[in-house]
Parts: structure tokens; sequence; C-alpha cells
């Protein structure tokens, strides 16, 4: 492995998410995007499989394809992870420390899992509780990623209290996502462990799914 300069290493790195254009993909690459973002969710509006096929993303060259499930079966999670030739896998649902172990033991081992710790918006439900989700997580995952809690599981544009964060131990490199745009990237100041790296998605669309590159460039421009 190649090691960085200190200032690339340091520097937050971006990841886009919910791509289904193989034309804005490349784009994204071309600008040195860090992670591409694929859902392989059937409910969301950004389901890929809708638009690419998983050979389509398999021959995409780049190191960074994170592909996101929702409460998906082992199963289906690697065969698509081996077909699409996936680098990381996104777990965003309720998968629990017994099925992510099983997935570390049945997957390349070079593959990174991500593990969503999703926030709500209610005091109540919010105290205490991203830690102790947290803390039941198995050594087994690489990354945390800490979105705004929904229904539907993500790409709400809303944003949760980034001040939650720094009242709880990370014990990894996160990324941070839910409704992250350049009106808010300013705010970033206030967290103390500051995030790995950035997720956006719906604030940079024209529609789900497709994204609007020229402000995808000036934020990235801006971290």
């Amino acid at each position: 492995m190649t090691h960085q300069s200190s200032t690339n290493q340091d520097k937050t790195k971006l990841k886009v998410c919910g791509l289904t254009h193989l034309d804005q993909i490349q784009e994204l690459i071309s600008m040195n995007v860090n992670f591409l973002g694929f859902i392989f969710y059937e409910k969301s509006p950004r389901y890929v499989l809708n638009h690419l096929s998983l050979e389509e993303i398999s021959s995409i060259d780049h190191q960074g394809k994170v592909g996101v499930f929702v409460n998906e079966s082992l199963d289906k999670i690697i065969e698509t992870a081996e077909k699409a030739k996936l680098n990381f896998i996104q777990l965003h649902g309720d998968e629990d420390e017994n099925f992510i172990i099983e997935l570390r033991k049945k997957i390349n081992i070079e593959t990174g899992i991500i593990k969503v710790i999703r926030i709500g918006s209610e005091k109540s439900e919010v105290k205490g509780k991203p830690q102790q989700t947290i803390n039941s997580q198995p050594s087994t995952i690489n990354y945390l990623l800490f979105d705004t809690d929904s229904k539907a599981f993500g790409g709400t544009g809303k944003q949760f209290d980034w001040n939650i964060l720094n009242e709880i131990e990370i014990p990894l490199p996160y990324f941070l996502s839910g409704g992250i745009s350049e009106e808010n990237i300013n705010q970033l100041n206030i967290l103390n462990q500051k995030p790995f790296a950035l997720d956006i998605n719906s604030k940079f669309e024209i529609e789900p799914g497709i994204k609007n590159i020229k402000t995808i460039k000036v934020f990235k421009d801006m971290i």
C-alpha cells in the first residue's frame, strides 16, 4: 500500500451515494471522488439495478465502490459484492453482531465493512442509544457511518444534531451523512472528532439518482 502525503491523509474524504449513471460516475472519478455509493435496496428511488447491471458496476475502475444494503440476506450481499466487485459493504439496516461476524467470515478479506448508526431527532430516543449501538458492534467492522434516522433508511436530506457526536466515544474512523450541504459544511468545526469522510446524496441531485456534478465539484473544493 502506498503512503499518501500527510496532507492527503488528513483531508476529509468524499463519498457520493445513490449513483445510477455511468457518465456521471466517470465524471466523479475524474474529480478524484474517494467513494462511489451504489444502493442495492429495492425500495430506494436510487436502486442501482434499475439502471446498471452488476457487470457494468464491476467494470468501473475505482477502489472505493461501496454497496449499500438494508436488511438484505447474507447470501445476496456476498453474491452482489463478488459480481459487482465492491470494495466496501455498507450495512444500513438492523444487521446485528452475529450477522456482521458471519459476513466478515464469508467475504473477501480486503472488502471493508461500514456499519451505519442511525440517529433520531427525539431527545428521549437519542439519549445513550448511539453509544449502545456502537458498543455492540463487532471488531470486524472497519468504519462507522452516522446518518439521520428515517423509515426510508437514509436519503432524507435532513441533518441530525451533530452535537450528539461530541457526547459519544467513536472508536473508528467514521463517515458523516444526512443532509450535508454547502450551507452547513462550516458546522463541522463543532465536532471534536472530525469525520474520515463526508457522504453526500440527495442535496446534490437534480432528481433521485441524477447528480448535480457542478455543485459536487464546488462542494469538494470546500472540504
